[in-house]
């Protein structure tokens, strides 16, 4: 069975270290079959079993016609900036699940679908349930080792964009704390300010007592001072959670006018 997008099927890109396209394709099938998905994402994922191995297969929303024509002329896709973004990340020992493969289909005109696929990672926990979980122990020494890890991801010149709750994966192994990244099309690679760095964790949580902690170490690392440094983080998460409840708000009138 293959999967193409409507209309006629010009062109497409098929990128794995790994994988043959025939293999690829039944992979394809076997995410069209599955029900098994994960999350709640305006992009499709879902867990697949594929030669002995779990994979995470994402197909991405199809773009508007203007982005259509964007990332058939003049950007990469967000399948291509993954699957290149988390090879990037393992160069450099950031953690994140292993790249598979990622395939585009286009056309003359137009970019249509595309796929990016990475190993599953067991995990403990996400950020997100950092935050919210109550049994979880230790929480100020996985926040220490979380800030270290950002420190590191910022020295090696990354900036994850979308440095969010639900992005980073959290595993206890014999004591100590590991994190991977997902998510990952959309980051920048730069010699980075302080002034970026810190705005940097404007995502992760509404609660002070975490950037407490994450100021703190970070300014250690850093070697800034530390009241400073978490007044600067605190300012920004404070700023980013008003943009967002505005955003909140103002879908919520748009859709009484629908």
């Amino acid at each position: 069975m293959q999967f193409k997008p409507e209309g006629t099927m010009r062109s497409e890109i098929f990128v794995s270290s790994t994988l043959s396209r025939k293999q690829f394709q039944t992979i394809l099938e076997l995410f069209h079959e599955s029900d098994h998905k994960l999350g709640d994402d305006r992009n499709e994922i879902k867990i697949i079993e594929f030669e002995g191995k779990r994979l995470v297969v994402k197909s991405f929303k199809v773009p508007n016609i203007v982005n259509r024509i964007a990332y058939r002329f003049f950007r990469k896709s967000k399948a291509e900036r993954s699957y290149l973004n988390a090879n990037y990340l393992k160069e450099h020992g950031i953690g994140t699940p292993d790249p598979v493969a990622f395939l585009e289909y286009r056309s003359a005109l137009g970019f249509y679908e595309s796929y990016y696929v990475s190993e599953y990672t067991d995990h403990d926990f996400t950020f997100r349930e950092l935050i919210h979980d109550s049994s979880i122990e230790n929480k100020q020494g996985i926040l220490e080792a979380f800030t270290q890890f950002v420190f590191k991801m910022h020295e090696s010149q990354i900036y994850f964009l979308d440095n969010s709750p639900g992005n980073t994966l959290i595993s206890i192994k014999e004591g100590s704390y590991e994190f991977e990244l997902v998510d990952l099309n959309r980051m920048k690679f730069y010699e980075i300010p302080v002034t970026d760095r810190l705005k940097n964790f404007e995502r992760l949580s509404p609660q002070k007592w975490m950037y407490d902690i994450m100021g703190a170490t970070y300014a250690k690392l850093a070697g800034l001072e530390k009241d400073d440094t978490i007044e600067t983080m605190w300012h920004h998460a404070k700023k980013f959670r008003q943009y967002f409840q505005n955003k909140k708000r103002l879908k919520k009138k748009f859709k009484k006018f629908i």
